[in-house]
């Protein structure tokens, strides 16, 4: 047995065990905690990819262990807990199972992934950390001290649900955080997006990742327009 090929999986399992204890804060009510799971879990994602190509230790095996994974921890998680949101503001018992949408279309967004040669360098549809990062985080900014109150709304929350669910799939590049060099030209927006997303970071924390979220989806689109990914 070669250990370094069982490296990558390793970090996938954690990704994935990150996610089951996502769903148990879900059960428990600890919505505050999700964003920051959905986080340990993003890192342990990146951890996976990087070790299986500077090792050369990718496998079939494992590209669908990730697949798995990464559908438990940005698929079902984000939709229990966007469930969870709009059973607390609705008054239907039926109206709050449309955020089952959020993990079938992350099913299908990571089988395409699977299947699309073009996602080397560059992404069609919103990736599903980053959704999952986007969901996530709004328990924290209905709890903030922001002008929130505009999410605890049940027709907001099931427009959002339908708006990423269509983003997650949708067939329009967005930008990829993989650097073919490090020049500035060819790379402008990339280098954008992260100074943007810093400097937000720097200003308002933690809870400034939904608008990272969004400004990525804005920047990519406007990256379409000049060509530049």
């Amino acid at each position: 047995m070669i250990i370094k090929n069982h490296i990558p999986n390793f970090f996938t399992c954690l990704n994935l065990a990150v996610g089951c204890l996502a769903i148990i804060a879900i059960f428990e009510g600890e919505l505050d905690k999700i964003l920051y799971y959905i986080l340990i879990a993003g890192i342990l994602d990146f951890a996976d990819g990087f070790f299986a190509r500077i090792l050369n230790a990718t496998s079939p095996i494992g590209k669908d262990l990730d697949s798995l994974a990464d559908m438990v921890t940005f698929g079902v998680v984000p939709s229990l807990l966007m469930f969870v949101l709009i059973k607390e503001y609705s008054t239907s018992t039926l109206v709050p199972y449309v955020a089952i949408l959020i993990a079938v279309f992350s099913g299908l967004r990571l089988a395409k992934f699977n299947n699309d040669d073009r996602q080397t360098d560059t992404f069609y549809g919103l990736p599903t950390p980053a959704n999952a990062l986007f969901i996530g985080s709004l328990p924290l900014l209905i709890s903030s001290d922001l002008p929130m109150s505009w999410l605890e709304n049940e027709l907001v929350l099931i427009m959002l649900v339908i708006a990423v669910s269509i983003l997650l799939v949708v067939d329009i590049k967005l930008l990829a955080l993989k650097f073919k060099n490090f020049a500035l030209r060819g790379n402008e927006f990339r280098y954008l997006l992260i100074g943007v997303s810093i400097a937000l970071l720097l200003i308002f924390g933690i809870i400034s990742i939904p608008l990272i979220i969004v400004f990525y989806v804005i920047l990519s689109i406007s990256a379409n327009i000049f060509s530049k990914i």
